[in-house]
């Protein structure tokens, strides 16, 4: 089967101040869409998508949603609630996924509390995900939660709704294993792909968040492998690039053009 992968951007690595800055930004650099977040002005986006003809692939929910898993049920009934806002904002916008960060474990939150209220809280939007057309796709974060891709797909069949699946984030799964391994257990339910760069050795001499401190193709993604993963599970989708390092003295917009030509490389292996 010949890839057919499609080159996005996340929106905040875009530089500009307006949205239409940000599309416009995306569209120099060579970028076929962009991944905004949620509760955005819709109408703002919608301009900004018809003048630069960018698509909107998905649509990020990471800020609104950790609360899924909060002690506190009002938190939880919120993060619910953004879950959903984000949906609408996806189906207006014409994108087919909803970036879902599912909640997190931490010392007050145990991983069974987790599991149970992040389900019991997604189950709420799965109707509006279904009614819409739009599919709540989990991220693979640094969260403490769901840390082997039987658990990730374990979680997602539990639904056992075509509205849920995954979005799966090349470079965070780096710290906990290998990602073509991820990529082939997930299979068919990855939604999208990030594709971000990870450098063990500075992982392990910096810190754990030093690891993303480091050049497309310089870190410890074995991409001929990822991308033979990729096709191995049939997937054709989008591979957004969430780079997760600005190096010094690199204008915005100089960057962007950068990452757009180690995306070709990357998507070409």
């Amino acid at each position: 089967m010949k890839r057919n992968l499609k080159k996005g951007i996340w929106y905040a690595a875009a530089p500009g101040k307006t949205v239409l800055e940000k599309f416009q930004a995306a569209k120099a650099a060579g970028f076929d869409g962009i991944e905004p977040p949620s509760h955005l002005d819709q109408d703002e986006v919608l301009r900004a998508r018809d003048e630069t003809g960018l698509a909107v692939p998905s649509v990020s929910c990471g800020q609104h949603s950790r609360g899924l898993s909060h002690p506190e049920a009002a938190k939880r009934v919120e993060a619910v609630e953004g879950v959903k806002q984000a949906l609408r904002d996806a189906k207006r916008y014409g994108a087919s996924s909803v970036l879902v960060v599912p909640g997190g474990v931490t010392e007050q939150v145990a991983y069974a509390a987790a599991y149970q209220r992040v389900q019991e809280g997604l189950r709420q939007a799965v109707p509006l995900a279904e009614e819409l057309g739009v599919k709540m796709a989990f991220e693979n974060v640094w969260n403490h939660f769901l840390l082997s891709p039987l658990e990730a797909a374990r979680f997602v069949d539990e639904f056992h709704s075509p509205a849920v699946g995954w979005h799966f984030d090349v470079g965070n799964a780096i710290y906990l294993g290998w990602p073509e391994q991820w990529i082939r257990i997930l299979g068919k339910r990855i939604q999208k792909l990030h594709i971000k760069e990870f450098s063990r050795k500075n992982m392990n001499e910096k810190g754990l968040r030093a690891g993303f401190a480091v050049e497309y193709l310089e870190g410890d993604n074995d991409w001929p492998a990822v991308m033979k993963a990729v096709d191995e599970i049939g997937y054709q989708g989008w591979a957004n690039a969430e780079p997760g390092w600005q190096p010094k003295g690199v204008d915005g917009a100089t960057r962007l053009r950068q990452i757009s030509g180690k995306m070709d490389q990357i998507l070409a292996l």
